[in-house]
């Protein structure tokens, strides 16, 4: 069986409100050479049974991760299933805009030394109402070495690379990489993004890929509060 050009993983966690929407922004998409991977993380919302409609879609492959562990067992446990060439995670409350995988796969495509695109985004209410339009990348542009994109995102204290869903990286890059960074729950993507941009370039591509829903069922959010119980 060949292996499709990109790996786009969904992990799910309560996110029955916006889980559809996330699914759909991702399956509509005008480029065609990916697979999507969505694992619940043991859901009480209904958020495993909206996604079993999709069952039947030869694209979609729908697991399940025991509960535990937070956000970072889900997220390493959608992407070991991935076989694309590319990989990237959506988180299941995001929105995905037209043409977003179309772009940042010819950035890779184009750019052989480039281990990861980012790209801007929109900031959204919990509606989907755009709130902050075209926010991320703090003045990068084009290809930039990882290490000098690294020192941008230290020096303005800020993630500059975005949201998982704003970033596509190479899959091997990120397996080097170690995968996904969980000791640090609140930075996990920023500081595996880091870890990856040792191995090679970023491309900064300017377009706004997507909108980032700020929601009470996001994964930051749920971390607050289970990191809240732990400490009852």
């Amino acid at each position: 069986m060949t292996r499709p050009k990109l790996s786009v993983v969904i992990p799910a966690y309560n996110n029955a409100p916006y889980i559809e929407a996330t699914v759909e922004s991702v399956l509509g998409q005008d480029f065609g050479d990916f697979e999507l991977i969505v694992a619940d993380h043991s859901s009480t919302d209904g958020t495993a049974d909206l996604l079993g409609k999709y069952a039947g879609d030869r694209r979609v492959t729908l697991l399940s991760t025991p509960a535990g562990g937070g956000a970072p067992r889900n997220w390493q446990r959608v992407t070991a299933e991935a076989t694309g060439e590319y990989v990237k995670l959506v988180c299941g409350d995001d929105l995905l805009y037209p043409g977003a995988l179309a772009a940042q796969v010819a950035a890779l495509d184009a750019h052989p030394s480039a281990v990861a695109v980012a790209s801007r985004r929109d900031i959204l209410d919990a509606r989907g109402t755009k709130m902050i339009g075209g926010r991320g990348l703090q003045g990068l542009s084009g290809l930039v070495p990882g290490e000098e994109a690294i020192r941008r995102t230290v020096r303005l204290g800020t993630n500059v690379f975005g949201e998982p869903m704003c970033v596509t990286m190479r899959r091997d890059a990120l397996e080097r990489a170690g995968g996904w960074d969980g000791r640090f729950p609140y930075l996990i993507d920023m500081a595996s993004y880091t870890k990856v941009l040792f191995h090679g370039d970023l491309y900064a591509l300017r377009q706004v890929v997507g909108g980032f829903r700020v929601s009470a069922g996001q994964w930051s959010v749920a971390l607050v509060a289970e990191i809240g119980r732990a400490h009852v």
